[in-house]
């Protein structure tokens, strides 16, 4: 436990954390990325400043000189494609595992649960395996609480989110990345079901604007999260560095929204 507490002080070092998450390319296809290459966009984000990149194992591996030593590795081990039938998009397979989190010199592993699925047993069994074997090497467990499935009409209902995160803390989850519900008293209402395990928002799909999505990570701190982990708000910016950059004076600064887009 004490190197998974350490771990989790490594990505919150201040007891918030920006990650930039990049597993976009296997669920979505190469047609995300509008701003260059992969590589200089990664390049790009790390070198202006963020607490953790979210990759899965290949694209770990190629960009490691990137990465290494220079911000904290996230190594996600499950996903899936779009390419695959609709009705089978509820379920996340496996992609890698701990031993080779340890060997990258990962901070921590991830994994997605999706509440709700009808494969929802099956991606608890590969969670704990995960969540097990991350415990005996002592490296955090990020669960990727989503709430999805054919019964879910509302995935961003505060009390379906709600009941993910719970589900995350009951399941032995070290951190959570879960849905902004869209408001903070809302929000904040899922913090409080979380127990004292820290929570990042998931950035979602693209606001409309930087600012938009600056107030909506502003909610969520005054909530009571610990940050955000997001990639199409940065990635499919025509500036990633400048969100990037507005996102540390936010997040780590504690300015709000109309400081940090004056500075």
């Amino acid at each position: 436990m004490v190197f998974i507490e350490l771990g989790l002080k490594r990505l919150l070092h201040d007891g918030r954390a920006i990650v930039f998450a990049f597993d976009h390319g296997f669920e979505h296809g190469p047609n995300d990325f509008s701003y260059k290459t992969s590589r200089k966009l990664l390049e790009t984000i790390v070198n202006v400043g963020i607490d953790g990149a979210m990759l899965l194992p290949g694209m770990a591996r190629i960009f490691k000189e990137i990465w290494f030593k220079k911000t904290n590795l996230i190594l996600k081990l499950t996903g899936k494609t779009n390419l695959r039938p609709e009705s089978e998009r509820y379920l996340q397979s496996v992609l890698g595992d701990v031993n080779e989190a340890k060997d990258y010199g990962a901070t921590a592993v991830a994994a997605t649960v999706y509440w709700g699925s009808p494969y929802e047993d099956l991606m608890i069994e590969r969670w704990t395996k995960i969540r097990i074997q991350a415990k005996e090497l002592g490296l955090p467990c990020v669960q990727l609480a989503y709430p999805r499935g054919p019964t879910i009409e509302n995935r961003y209902d505060y009390k379906i989110v709600a009941y993910g995160v719970r589900a995350a803390v009951e399941s032995g989850a070290d951190l959570i990345k879960t849905y902004y519900t869209g408001d903070k008293d809302t929000f904040k209402k899922v913090i409080n079901v979380a127990e004292g395990i820290p929570i990042l928002m998931a950035g979602g799909p693209r606001s409309r604007t930087l600012e938009e999505f600056l107030v909506n990570v502003r909610n969520c701190l005054d909530a009571g999260c610990s940050g955000v982990a997001v990639g199409r708000n940065v990635f499919q910016s025509p500036e990633p560095k400048n969100v990037v950059r507005a996102l540390n004076l936010v997040v780590h600064k504690n300015l709000d929204v109309k400081e940090a887009l004056r500075t």
